[in-house]
């Protein structure tokens, strides 16, 4: 069972959320953080000495969430396609204030000092990118992807997936299921794997 103290970072976090998603990490103050979170100021810096602080401890764990969930989403065997079709489907369930979460990370990165940006992204990478790498290794290993550099293939796949879920795309495809088929329609034409026939014509 949480603590008091444990409950009261999540809210905190919870509303940090709340608040990083409608302004710029500018105009977001530790006493309008505070006043959201209905604590005082004093107790939100005993939990957090800085908003910087507390803005990568939000994301941090926000990204960490993501992680979990998507590979618990490769992590059944399969082809490829089906894993990437599940990794994709779970990243589409998502809501929308998780999928703004993972954006913060391009709209904020530069403000931070060099060390503190490069964690933040290699946080997102391990939410996303890396294990969309993963199973791409496996399918050019196995022979289902045509041989290329798996972490250029995977920032491809991931481009797709991101511009999908913009605006206009609702107005082109009815709804998920035909979204997620043409993210994996247009990523297999162009990495599937040549195959020849018993005549030596490619296929």
């Amino acid at each position: 069972m949480p603590t008091k103290s444990e409950k009261t970072i999540a809210s905190i976090l919870s509303s940090a959320e709340e608040l990083f998603l409608v302004k710029n990490y500018a105009d977001v103050t530790m006493g309008r953080l505070a006043q959201r979170s209905g604590v005082t100021k004093g107790a939100l810096y005993h939990h957090f000495p800085s908003k910087e602080d507390l803005y990568l401890q939000m994301m941090h764990a926000a990204l960490a969430r993501k992680r979990a969930l998507f590979s618990r989403a490769i992590a059944c065997e399969g082809t490829c396609r089906e894993r990437l079709k599940r990794l994709t489907q779970a990243f589409f369930d998502l809501p929308k204030d998780e999928i703004g979460l993972m954006r913060l990370v391009r709209r904020d990165v530069n403000i931070f000092a060099p060390a503190v940006r490069a964690k933040l992204v290699r946080s997102y990478q391990a939410s996303l990118p890396s294990l969309v790498e993963t199973v791409i290794r496996d399918g050019i290993q196995g022979g289902e992807l045509a041989p290329a550099d798996p972490r250029l293939l995977a920032w491809h796949f991931v481009a797709t997936v991101e511009v999908t879920l913009g605006r206009h795309s609702d107005f082109v495809f009815k709804d998920s299921g035909t979204k997620l088929n043409h993210v994996l329609d247009i990523f297999f034409r162009g990495t599937a794997a040549v195959r020849r026939t018993r005549q030596g014509a490619l296929s």
